[in-house]
């Protein structure tokens, strides 16, 4: 019996998987070679925001396909800033509230719940 730790969704699960078939031996895994810049996330920016901007945070996983407003710009509630495809569906994030937004992801960026997707002050 071997144990492993398994993360789903930002949970983590200890499992239990029972070796069947006797006393193979343990198979080394090819090797590949790629460029570092595929095997190397590339961080994203941490985006600072004042501690009374109203925080837009992702509904639930899914990718950003596009931004529709840029840093610094002046929005009114319900303008769209991003859309979410989530589930094959494409979402429209809008603003809760009027202000400056601040936008903390890209188009392509992937998204779990609860990422800050833009602050408005």
């Amino acid at each position: 019996m071997r144990k492993f730790m398994v993360n789903v969704n930002g949970k983590s699960y200890e499992v239990e998987v029972e070796e069947v078939g006797g006393s193979a031996a343990p198979v080394a895994a090819p090797t590949m070679t790629a460029p570092s810049s595929i095997l190397t996330p590339t961080a994203k920016p941490v985006v600072q925001v004042s501690d009374d901007a109203t925080k837009m945070e992702a509904p639930m996983p899914g990718n950003i396909i596009s931004v529709a407003v840029q840093d610094g710009q002046n929005v009114e509630k319900g303008d769209v800033i991003c859309v979410l495809e989530a589930m094959k569906m494409e979402n429209e994030i809008l603003a809760p509230v009027a202000g400056t937004v601040t936008v903390a992801v890209s188009p392509g960026d992937t998204v779990n719940t609860g990422d800050m997707l833009a602050a408005i002050q």
